[in-house]
């Protein structure tokens, strides 16, 4: 609170693990204001979130090979009080400022889907009910009707007030991979990423049950689930 000066924040991992090859992803705090945030490394500062940003609510990711962050306040002429706060997530996936480094809407190949589908945070069979795209934010929200469950870490999907074994939920994605209202079940997996839902694979059902088959007459499954 009340911002003053400038501090540098190394985050580490609170494993044993070797921090190479890990990501570091900050999202400020809704409201956060007074300072500006830089990824510093030996002295060169690159600026990640503006004060008074109109965008500074959105997420900057960069590996933690990239250096560490260097929070400097912003010079103010009232005494007013601010807050400046962010939370932060460290991960083993790379990711670039701002963005996936690998193409986020590439399909997914057989094998991804496979891993994804014992590795997600979620993974359910639903149709794309709605799309709300916020330009702002760089982002689309998939609006889910959900007819099996498989698994989910967190309560992202809810029971469908109508019941009938139904659920309902939302996850996000890029703007930039343009996703509409469609007919059809696909098969959605993704992680959670700051509490939001966050769309991984998700081919097409019938696709992804000719894929699973496949691999398990041939015993390559590395997970099972029920597809009946």
């Amino acid at each position: 609170m009340y911002p003053t000066g400038a501090l540098i924040v190394n985050l580490r991992p609170n494993t044993f693990a070797p921090s190479r090859g890990l990501t570091v992803c900050i999202k400020p705090f809704s409201g956060s204001s007074g300072a500006n945030v830089y990824l510093e490394r030996t002295g060169e500062l690159r600026l990640l979130v503006q004060d008074g940003s109109s965008r500074a609510a959105q997420v900057q990711c960069f590996s933690l090979e990239q250096g560490g962050l260097f929070v400097e306040a912003t010079p103010q002429q009232d005494i007013s009080r601010r807050t400046t706060g962010f939370q932060y997530e460290l991960t083993s996936g790379r990711r670039g400022l701002g963005h996936t480094l690998s193409a986020p809407c590439r399909p997914c190949s057989d094998t991804e889907v496979l891993l994804a589908v014992c590795t997600s945070d979620f993974v359910v069979r639903g149709s794309i009910q709605d799309v709300t795209h916020v330009p702002e934010r760089q982002e689309s929200v998939i609006h889910l009707r959900v007819s099996r469950l498989y698994r989910q870490k967190s309560r992202v999907f809810q029971p469908a007030p109508e019941g009938h074994g139904h659920w309902q939920g939302r996850i996000l994605t890029l703007l930039e991979c343009g996703v509409r209202p469609g007919h059809g079940d696909f098969l959605f997996t993704g992680h959670m990423h700051f509490g939001e839902a966050q769309l991984g694979c998700a081919p097409r059902f019938s696709d992804f049950r000719g894929t699973y088959r496949d691999a398990e007459e041939r015993g390559l499954n590395p997970c099972e689930i029920g597809m009946e």
